[in-house]
């Protein structure tokens, strides 16, 4: 699947922000306005790359993303999100999906070159023993739930490059995979709107450690 984006775009000069980990998780918050300038492109490069190593069962990797940019695109992308403004403000959206399919056709790929010939064809027993008798959409259940955990990697990633995000679920999934050309089985992480923030969101409202937790 190609990256969406526009050539035409120019390059605004490149964040120098990088927070703390505990600085990015403190500072996020839902952005729904966007500083209308193209986003700097080595920036995104370098989100896309964190965000891709986030961890995964059996080093899955089964996250792919769908990088949205052109206005014609964000403009239908927006359409298949109810119309929701967010999409349109945002220089940049990217669609989290998971492929399990083509993470069973490719899974050699995932296997550490460490392990040799050997460990790839371990690779390939061991997701055709978990995944072989089970149907697409079964499969591609666990592959999301992979797919989730990158999800939250990106949005800390833009966070700690100075740029904010919303996450979104609100969508039209079938929409947005024949608006990208992307199969029947993809499921869906969501969408994340990315850009520098035109306003302030709501400050965090959490509940405490004591509220979600128990101590055994």
């Amino acid at each position: 699947m190609a990256v969406m984006t526009n050539s035409t775009l120019e390059t605004s000069t490149r964040s120098s922000t990088n927070l703390s980990v505990a600085d990015a998780i403190r500072t996020r918050v839902s952005i729904r306005k966007y500083v209308q300038e193209p986003m700097n492109q080595d920036d995104l490069r370098e989100i896309l790359e964190l965000a891709s190593r986030a961890p995964s069962a059996w080093n899955a990797q089964t996250w792919r993303f769908a990088v949205v940019q052109s206005p014609e695109v964000k403009t239908k992308l927006q359409a298949a999100a109810y119309g929701q403004g967010q999409i349109g403000s945002a220089p940049t959206v990217i669609v989290v999906y998971s492929d399990m399919e083509d993470t069973l056709d490719t899974v050699e790929e995932t296997a550490h070159p460490g392990m040799g010939d050997e460990g790839r064809a371990n690779q390939r027993k061991t997701f055709e023993g978990a995944f072989g008798q089970q149907d697409v959409a079964q499969r591609g259940q666990w592959g999301l739930s992979q797919a989730n955990i990158a999800f939250g990697f990106l949005m800390l990633a833009a966070r700690s490059k100075g740029y904010d995000t919303v996450p979104m679920l609100g969508f039209n999934p079938q929409a947005v995979r024949e608006l990208l050309g992307l199969p029947d089985h993809v499921q869906f992480a969501g969408l994340l709107p990315i850009g520098k923030r035109a306003e302030d969101g709501f400050p965090q409202h959490r509940h405490t450690v004591e509220r979600v937790t128990k101590f055994y």
